[in-house]
C-alpha cells in the first residue's frame, strides 16, 4: 500500500528550486481508486515522485476524482499563480526531494504517523536554510532585494526566523491543543490531544506528547512523551541529536519531570525525577529498597525503561537515588479537557 500522497501550494527560488511546501489535506494510505485518478491525468507510474501540476491538469484532476476532500482542494486551486505540486510517496524509504520531506513532516503534525515511524534518513540536506518572513520563505540569497524594495515602500520586512524548520502552526493546528508560543513548536512535531504547551516548552520535529500532557521543557527529536506526563519549567530530554546518542528516549504515562531537570535514558510508566536532577546513561544511581536501605549501586542506563521509580539527590550526601516512586502525578483536567 502506497504511504502517502498529497497537494501542496509550495514556494521556489528564482533558480526554481523548492523552499517550502504547505499539504493542507494529506491522504495516508491512499486507496488505489485515488491514486489511478491521479495517474490518468499526471502520467504517474509508480515510486516516490513530485509532479508539478498545471492549471489544465488540476482543471482535469477536479473532474475526475471522486474523493470529496481532494476535489473540493482541487477547485480551490484552480487559476492558482503559486507552484502546486503532486507529491506520491509509495514507499517509506530515505528521502529524496524537498517535497517529499514536507510531506512527511506533515503526516506527524496531522497525526498519521508517530514520532520515529517513518524513515527521515536525508532530511537535512533537502530542507534549505531559508528566511522566514510575513511574506513567506524567503532564500537568503534573494532576502536583502526583498528588504530593500519593501523599505523603498516605508515597510520593514520581517523577518521571524532564520532556519530549516518552519513553525508548525504556519501549517498545521492540530484539534484540541494549546500552544502558548508558536514558534516553539516546529513543523513535524506530534502534538496529542488535550495537551498544552506553555511559553517555554518546546517540542522538535520527530517528537512529541501523545496528549494529555502539560509541556513547559523541552522535547528533542525522536523524543515521545507518553499521556499524563508532565514536563516541568526547563526540563529536558536528550534527544538523538541533543547528547542521547543512538538511544531513543520515551517517557512513559502519568510521569513528571520537575522544574530544571532531565533525562538521557528512557523512563517507564510513573516515574519522577526531582528538581534540578540530570540522569544521564552514565549516571551512578544508588538503589534504595522499602525500608530506605542501600541496596547497589548501578550506572543509569540499567535502569531504563523501568516503571514507578522516583530518583532524588539526596541533600546530605549528594549521591543519586532511586527509590520506587509511590504517588503517580495527575495533570489538572481543568487545563486540558477544553482546549
Amino acid at each position: 500500500m502506497m504511504h502517502a500522497l498529497a497537494i501542496g501550494i509550495g514556494t521556489k527560488n528564482k533558480n526554481d528550486q523548492w523552499l517550502e511546501v504547505f499539504f493542507p489535506r494529506p491522504v495516508f494510505k491512499p486507496d488505489q481508486a485515488l491514486i489511478d485518478s491521479f495517474a490518468a491525468v499526471t502520467g504517474y507510474t509508480g515510486g516516490n515522485h513530485e509532479i508539478e501540476l498545471t492549471n489544465t491538469e488540476i482543471t482535469a484532476l477536479a473532474k475526475i476524482v471522486t474523493d470529496d476532500v481532494q476535489r473540493n482542494l482541487l477547485a480551490e486551486l484552480m487559476g492558482a499563480t503559486r507552484p502546486i505540486v503532486l507529491t506520491f510517496i509509495d514507499t517509506d524509504s530515505a528521502l529524496k526531494s524537498t517535497p517529499e520531506t514536507y510531506l512527511k513532516l506533515h503526516l506527524v503534525s496531522h497525526r498519521f504517523v508517530l514520532p520515529n515511524e517513518q524513515n527521515l534518513e536525508g532530511i537535512y540536506p533537502l530542507l534549505p536554510n531559508v528566511a522566514w518572513t510575513e511574506k513567506g520563505a524567503i532564500d537568503l540569497n534573494e532576502l536583502e532585494a526583498m528588504q530593500i524594495a519593501e523599505r523603498l515602500k516605508g515597510r520593514v520586512l520581517e523577518v521571524s526566523a532564520v532556519d530549516k524548520f518552519p513553525k508548525m502552526t504556519n501549517y498545521v493546528v492540530p484539534s484540541g491543543v494549546r500552544i502558548a508560543h508558536s514558534a516553539r513548536v516546529r513543523l513535524g512535531a506530534y502534538i496529542g490531544d488535550g495537551t498544552t504547551v506553555m511559553h517555554e516548552g518546546f517540542v522538535n520535529f520527530n517528537a512529541g506528547a501523545i496528549g494529555p500532557n502539560m509541556i513547559e521543557g523541552r522535547i528533542s527529536q525522536g523524543v515521545t512523551v507518553e499521556s499524563g506526563t508532565d514536563l516541568g519549567g526547563s526540563a529536558s530530554t536528550a534527544g538523538t541529536l541533543s547528547g542521547g546518542g543512538n538511544i531513543v528516549i520515551n517517557i512513559g504515562k502519568d510521569c513528571l519531570l520537575s522544574a530544571n531537570a532531565g533525562t538521557g535514558i528512557p523512563l517507564g510508566d510513573r516515574c519522577t525525577i526531582e528538581a534540578g536532577l540530570y540522569i544521564t546513561p552514565g549516571t551512578v544511581v544508588q538503589l534504595i529498597d522499602e525500608e530506605r536501605n542501600p541496596v547497589k549501586q548501578v550506572k543509569a542506563r540499567e535502569l531504563a525503561g523501568q516503571n514507578d521509580m522516583l530518583f532524588i539527590r539526596n541533600s546530605r550526601t549528594g549521591v543519586v537515588e532511586c527509590r520506587t516512586n509511590r504517588q503517580a502525578i495527575a495533570l489538572n483536567s481543568a487545563l486540558h479537557s477544553h482546549n
